[in-house]
């Protein structure tokens, strides 16, 4: 019943539905500090490595795929979107990184990213995983404007994205509000930082549905740049984060699951 309601939805509608199940799998995780106070620190070494695994994963099979197929009969190398799509979104969030300051968890203050600021250690973790967010929802948003081309096979590619972002938005949840515990915040505190991380992801899915649907033309591109912003935070924050604790070996494992796991999704259900 629930999902015969959701297919009657606009793509835009979806995109935002989408983004609320990704915002609400971030929130479950973050949830978990109810729970203990401590998490083995392997383990959530474990959960990045698996996150950043299915972001990869995503890049390719939801996104830089669809773009490519999509660029065909355009009258231009098949690869030039994609390739012009990727650069872009890489370089987009290389600025957001300069600009706006923010702490990967598990380094310390003074190695804070973007400009110079005096906000607490608790707001530039949070802003760390926030920015990262971004182009999560983005991609979710780009795939369910996709639906505007009619496309059954859109329709199952972004049903794959929505639930592989939200598997892996899980391990973030427990990633920003374990260690604030850790540091002394209380476990209500710690728990809203770790969902408010993932509050961006419906705004940013409605934004790129609807920039997909105004500008149909750009859908490839749209694509291509969710994927290399992506991949940026991915080979720029996460898998940086996965090995800093010295779990490198296990964290790279499940890496290798995260991406097994997204291509079963995409492939089994598209």
């Amino acid at each position: 019943m629930m999902w015969e309601m959701f297919l009657t939805l606009g793509p835009v509608t979806q995109a935002l539905v989408a983004g609320i199940f990704t915002w609400g799998m971030t929130a479950l995780g973050a949830g978990t500090v109810f729970l203990t106070r401590e998490v083995n620190q392997k383990f959530l070494d474990v959960m990045l490595g698996f996150a950043a695994g299915v972001m990869i994963a995503a890049s390719f099979w939801s996104l830089l795929l669809p773009s490519i197929e999509l660029s065909a009969g355009l009258g231009i190398p098949e690869w030039l979107p994609a390739a012009v799509g990727f650069i872009l979104g890489g370089m987009a969030l290389a600025s957001i990184d300069r600009i706006l300051p923010h702490l990967h968890i598990g380094f310390p203050t003074e190695e804070a990213e973007g400009i110079p600021t005096s906000w607490p250690r608790s707001t530039l973790l949070v802003l760390a995983i926030t920015m990262h967010n971004i182009p999560e929802g983005l991609a979710v948003g780009v795939a369910f404007g996709a639906l505007a081309v009619g496309s059954t096979e859109a329709l199952a590619a972004a049903f794959a994205l929505a639930i592989g972002i939200g598997i892996q938005n899980f391990p973030e949840g427990m990633a920003i509000s374990m260690p604030l515990r850790r540091e002394g915040f209380s476990t209500l505190r710690s728990f809203w930082y770790g969902q408010l991380s993932g509050l961006v992801e419906p705004v940013a899915a409605v934004i790129g549905a609807a920039a997909v649907i105004i500008a149909r033309p750009i859908l490839p591109y749209a694509l291509a740049f969710a994927a290399g912003a992506m991949i940026f935070v991915v080979v720029e924050e996460v898998i940086p984060e996965s090995q800093h604790n010295g779990n490198a070996d296990a964290a790279t494992f499940g890496a290798m699951l995260g991406f097994v796991v997204m291509m079963i999704l995409d492939v089994g259900l598209g």
